[in-house]
C-alpha cells in the first residue's frame, strides 16, 4: 500500500492539491494522511500573563485543528469512495516542516503532496514559503507540488529535464516509472543547456537513463538555455501542453552553477502543472 502525506492549511489550493492526488492515484492502493500542523513556538517567548491569554488561543487552534480535519474525512467519505483509499486525519502543533520530517519517518510515508499558492504577493510569502521549506528539508522523498489554478485530468505527458552530467539512480527515477505506467505516460526528457556536444561523461549517462527508462514511452529533445532557465522549461511544457513536470532536486545545480540561478525555487512557484520533485542528489 502506497502512504501519501497530504498537508493542508484548509485553502482552496490545498483542496486542489488533495483531489490531484485522489485522482492521480486512483487506481492504486493509498492510505492518505491529512495534516494540518499550527505553530504554537511564539507562546515561549512571552510572559506568563500573556501566555495563559494566548493559552486561549491556542486552545482555540488546535480545536480548529481538529474540526476542519473531521471534515474533510467526512466529505471525502461522503463524496469520493473509493475502496483504493483510505484516510487518516493528523492535527500537530510544530511548524510544518517539523511535522513533515516526523511523519514520513514514523509513518514510512512513501510520497508529499501538497499545494503552492504561486508568485501572487503574500500568498507565496505563506503557502510558498512552508512549500520551499519543505523542499530543502524533505531530501530523500519525493514531493508533489501542484499549483492552486491546475485541474487535473489525464497524465499524458510528463516532461523531465536534464543537462546529462549526473548519473540518474534508478530510486530516483521510481516515481517516473510507476506514473508512466499508471496512465501511459509519453516521457519527454529534455537536454537543457547552451550547446549540445557531449562529453564521455554525458554520453555514458544519457545511455543510463535510457536503459533506465526502457520499456517506457520516451522520447529526447533538445532545449536550447536562455537567459532565464525557469523561464524556459515553463514554456516548453506550456508549449507541449505536458500534463507534469519531473526534476531531480541536485544540492547544488548545474545551471544553478552556471546562471546563479535557484531553479528549483522559481519553478516551484511559477509552473502552471504540477511538479514532482525527485530524491535529492548529493
Amino acid at each position: 500500500m502506497k502512504k501519501i502525506l497530504l498537508p493542508t492549511d484548509f485553502s482552496a489550493n490545498a483542496w486542489n492539491a488533495i483531489f490531484t492526488a485522489l485522482k492521480l492515484y486512483t487506481d492504486v492502493k493509498c492510505k492518505f494522511f491529512l495534516l494540518h500542523a499550527f505553530e504554537p513556538k511564539a507562546m515561549n517567548m512571552l510572559g506568563r500573563k500573556s501566555q495563559q491569554r494566548l493559552g486561549v488561543i491556542y486552545d482555540s487552534l488546535a480545536q480548529y485543528s481538529a474540526q476542519e480535519l473531521d471534515k474533510i474525512l467526512s466529505y471525502m467519505n461522503q463524496n469520493h469512495p473509493n475502496p483504493n483509499h483510505s484516510f487518516e486525519s493528523i492535527s500537530r502543533s510544530a511548524t510544518l516542516e517539523e511535522s513533515v520530517l516526523e511523519l514520513v519517518s514514523v509513518r514510512d510515508i512513501d510520497l508529499v503532496i501538497m499545494g503552492t499558492q504561486g508568485a501572487t504577493g503574500a500568498k507565496e510569502i505563506f503557502m510558498g514559503s512552508n512549500t520551499v521549506k519543505v523542499l530543502k528539508q524533505l531530501k530523500n522523498i519525493s514531493i508533489i507540488v501542484v499549483p492552486s489554478a491546475f485541474n487535473f485530468q489525464k497524465l499524458k505527458t510528463l516532461v523531465f529535464p536534464t543537462d546529462y552530467t549526473r548519473k540518474h539512480e534508478k530510486f530516483e527515477l521510481l516515481p517516473v516509472m510507476e506514473l508512466s505506467k499508471l496512465w501511459n505516460t509519453a516521457i519527454q526528457v529534455i537536454h537543457l543547456g547552451e550547446e549540445f556536444v557531449l562529453t564521455d561523461v554525458q554520453k555514458t549517462n544519457m545511455k543510463i537513463l535510457e536503459e533506465r527508462l526502457a520499456g517506457s514511452n520516451y522520447s529526447l529533445h533538445k532545449l536550447g538555455m536562455e537567459t532565464n532557465i525557469a523561464k524556459s522549461i515553463e514554456q516548453y511544457v506550456n508549449d507541449t501542453r505536458a500534463d507534469l513536470l519531473a526534476m531531480v532536486r541536485y544540492r547544488h545545480t548545474f545551471w544553478e552553477k552556471i546562471m546563479g540561478e535557484p531553479v528549483i525555487k522559481k519553478v516551484a512557484f511559477h509552473s502552471m502543472v504540477p511538479v514532482l520533485f525527485l530524491p535529492e542528489q548529493a
